[in-house]
This record gives C-alpha cells, structure tokens and sequence, in this order.
C-alpha cells in the first residue's frame, strides 16, 4: 500500500534548476523521516538529502549541500528537492526513499540529465 513516485526530473543545462517532487501515500507522513537517493550509471546508490518527519531537520551529502534543499508538505503527503546549480555529475536516476516497519521503500525514480 506505500506509494512513492517520484517527478519532476528532466534534462537541464549545467548551472540550471529542477525541483523534485516525491507524493507519497500509505503511511502516515508525517511521522516519518524521509530521504532522497539518486543512482549515477554504474555507480552504488548514494544518499543525498534526508529530513525528519516534521521537517524541522535536514541533512545533505558534502556534494549537494547549498545547492539542494530538501523540503516536505505534510498537508500533501509530498516531499520535495529543490536543486539549483545543477552540475553534469549531478546526473542520475532520483529516488525517494521510507524506512518504515523495518522495510526500505523506494519510488520509481525519476531521471536528471545535466548536459550542455
């Protein structure tokens, strides 16, 4: 019954925004951390941002920090990624991510293409 899916990625030119939205269902939002992932060809999955389930803590990997910024809406079950300065080793598939009931659950993905 968790649904996580995942949009608002695209292809963008270096130094350009995208934000992400995750719409998230199933579970009770808010009393859940959440996080977002992304996944470069050939690489692990790499954690980039998390945010507690108030949103009133944030973290974010050394590479993305001032120029992502995560964010949710727990009127609307959503969780966002503001990135900004977009760089081409940015590019990846984009996922969210719940630890919920001892399980991992992960969105679709959506994919980020940062290119000239």
């Amino acid at each position: 019954e968790v649904q996580l899916v995942e949009s608002g990625g695209g292809l963008v030119q270096p130094g350009g925004s995208l934000r992400l939205s995750c719409a998230a269902s199933g579970f009770t939002f808010s009393s859940y951390a959440m996080s977002w992932y992304r996944q470069a060809p050939g690489k692990e999955r790499e954690l980039v941002a998390a945010i507690t389930g108030a949103g009133g803590s944030t973290n974010y990997a050394d590479s993305v920090k001032g120029r992502f910024t995560i964010s949710r809406d727990n009127a609307k079950n959503t969780l966002y990624l503001q990135m900004n300065s977009l760089k081409p080793e940015d590019t990846a598939v984009y996922y969210c991510r719940l630890l919920w009931a001892g399980l991992y659950y992960w969105g679709q993905g959506t994919q980020v293409t940062v290119s000239s």
